[in-house]
């Protein structure tokens, strides 16, 4: 057994297949090939002399070696992630540093208010933020890269821990003058007669949308994506097209923009955000602290 032919790489990626219950799915969330990532799980069966997983039809189940290295893999990469922060902190004087990766809609609605009173709370700690898409926001928990994570429901965990966040609503938003901006509500089957502006292919959002029409047996007509809940309402008020977002993004354009809100009646357009962690009791101090501020009622 050669130990010293394991690396880092290669025990998250472990982790993820265990996770996962199989490579394949363990490659796509490590956005990796499936060759490549086959052949890191065969390295490290051959590093430790054993084979790691059962192999079959519908994934990998654990071999009792493989029980073995999940146990010490989970506690090696957590200690890996403890030791980098603790020496960034110590570098640049900071007492704690916690690493927030959250989608879209946490971060327009909800997190500068939250985030601000954490800081007030506590000078000393510094909240290193990064939007991305809900399944990135997953992805990076998973691997290490971030302590807490907040995405959208439907999003595939990948046995994360999980708390409620938030909740949020959607609604539609038309420019002034459309044939639906008369109306209280409308159905989504009716708004998906309409050209659509959306955000990217990837967002928790658009994947709901394209899920929901796909439902009624039909296709999102997209005329245009962007990036930000501003370029939507942008793109609307221009008259590309109308928007599916949450009422809290559209509220502040309502008097600056000739745009309209009309209720969606559909069950779905109420959203839970979540926040996600590896190991909530193996969380760092700083990061705990911010757990619990989130959450608070």
């Amino acid at each position: 057994m050669n130990l010293h032919r394991l690396d880092l790489v290669s025990l998250s990626l472990f982790n993820v297949v265990v996770r996962t219950g199989s490579i394949s799915k363990g490659a796509e969330v490590a956005r990796l090939a499936v060759g490549a990532a086959s052949k890191r799980i065969s390295d490290l069966e051959a590093a430790v002399g054993a084979e790691l997983f059962e192999r079959h039809s519908r994934g990998v189940t654990l071999t009792l070696a493989g029980q073995a290295l999940h146990r010490h893999a989970q506690r090696i990469l957590a200690d890996v992630d403890q030791l980098a922060a603790d020496l960034s902190d110590h570098a640049q004087g900071i007492v704690g540093v916690v690493r927030l990766w959250a989608n879209t809609s946490a971060v327009t609605q909800f997190l500068p208010r939250d985030l601000a009173g954490f800081v007030a709370a506590h000078p000393g700690i510094r909240i290193a933020m990064h939007e991305h898409d809900s399944t990135d926001v997953v992805m990076a928990v998973l691997d290490g890269r971030a302590e807490l994570g907040i995405f959208a429901d439907r999003t595939p965990t990948h046995g994360l821990q999980t708390l409620p966040y938030r909740r949020d609503r959607l609604a539609l938003v038309v420019p002034r003058g459309h044939a639906l901006a008369a109306r209280e509500s409308v159905s989504f089957a009716e708004a998906a007669d309409h050209d659509f502006v959306s955000l990217a292919q990837s967002t928790s959002l658009a994947q709901r949308l394209a899920s929901e029409t796909h439902g009624l047996g039909r296709a999102l007509r997209v005329r245009i994506h962007v990036r930000s809940f501003d370029a939507m309402c942008q793109m609307v008020a221009a008259g590309l097209g109308i928007a599916v977002l949450p009422q809290a993004a559209i509220e502040p354009h309502l008097k600056s923009m000739p745009l309209v809100r009309v209720a969606l009646d559909e069950p779905w357009v109420e959203r839970e955000l979540w926040i996600g962690m590896r190991d909530r009791a193996g969380l760092p101090r700083p990061a705990r602290l911010l757990l619990e501020h989130l959450v608070a009622p």
